[in-house]
């Protein structure tokens, strides 16, 4: 079978017993990290006899048809990225997808995750929410999909590197709006673990002085009239305003104003739109 198993996302006390087992019991080990892994193994006092192999985004796809033969052949292969669980923004989707194709088995081991320890501490609502995780680098094409999330009423959850952190902040002020509220969670578990609440524009204005360590951010959906409004939806009410003769701006202006949502963000997703139905 295939065992995806969450590792301590920071403090290796976290490391739950039955990890311990897989460890020992593991015919091969995949691991996004064989270094970290062996750092890993060495701070839990636990020895593996296991065969070691690399299992990373640069040879996930050559690599899964390897890892898939050792477990239809009776191996127990065991799958670790550097912290947390296995294709939550990390390799395991592939392998998860093949073994379902090939009626291999796959079990997890549940355990420590940056998701859910930021969704909890970050006192916004977490009856709902969706992850996002990295968005893209390019700035252009991180502000248009904020533009398309800027009406999504459940809590968000992004990932993201230290040196954007404030860049990041700065695009989502933009796009959610200003005083939409928001945590910053870093080194989530560690010593010098940090939980920043504020609004977006605010929580960017902090992070210019230079952010360090794992971030997670969670912002608060759009709230609006109380049952939100997706970014389609809103554009639409745009739509029809200017097709009863309202000039755009204006028309942007009002529906932005009526739920709530950034106007800026509104206005490039219209404008977007419009290029759409004439190309």
């Amino acid at each position: 079978m295939i065992v995806l198993a969450a590792t301590p996302i920071g403090d290796s006390r976290d490391a739950s017993p039955r990890l311990l087992d897989e460890f020992r019991q593991a015919d091969v080990i995949a691991a996004e990290d064989t270094r970290r892994l062996q750092r890993l193994l060495d701070r839990l006092d636990v020895s593996s006899e296991a065969r070691v192999l690399s299992y990373f985004e640069g040879n996930e796809a050559g690599r899964t048809p390897q890892l898939l033969e050792a477990a239809r052949s009776g191996s127990r292969v065991l799958l670790v990225t550097d912290a947390g669980m296995p294709s939550v923004s990390d390799p395991g989707y592939r392998l998860v997808a093949a073994a379902a194709e090939a009626g291999v088995r796959v079990t997890a081991v549940p355990g420590p995750s940056a998701v859910l320890t930021a969704l909890a501490v970050s006192g916004l609502p977490v009856d709902r929410f969706c992850f996002e995780g990295f968005l893209p680098r390019k700035p252009g094409e991180r502000r248009r999909r904020l533009a398309e999330l800027a009406g999504e009423p459940r809590t968000l959850v992004f990932f993201e590197s230290p040196h954007r952190c404030a860049e990041m902040l700065a695009d989502l002020a933009g796009a959610f709006g200003d005083d939409r509220p928001a945590a910053v969670c870093r080194e989530l578990t560690k010593t010098y673990e940090e939980v920043r609440r504020g609004g977006l524009a605010e929580l960017a204005g902090w992070a210019e002085d230079g952010v360090r360590g794992e971030i997670t951010i969670v912002v608060s959906g759009a709230s609006g009239d109380g049952r939100g409004v997706s970014t389609d939806d809103a554009v639409a009410e745009v739509a029809e305003l200017t097709t009863g003769g309202m000039k755009l701006k204006p028309a942007v202006a009002l529906v932005a104003e009526r739920h709530k949502l950034a106007k800026n963000a509104l206005y490039q997703a219209a404008l977007a739109a419009r290029g759409a139905g004439t190309s």
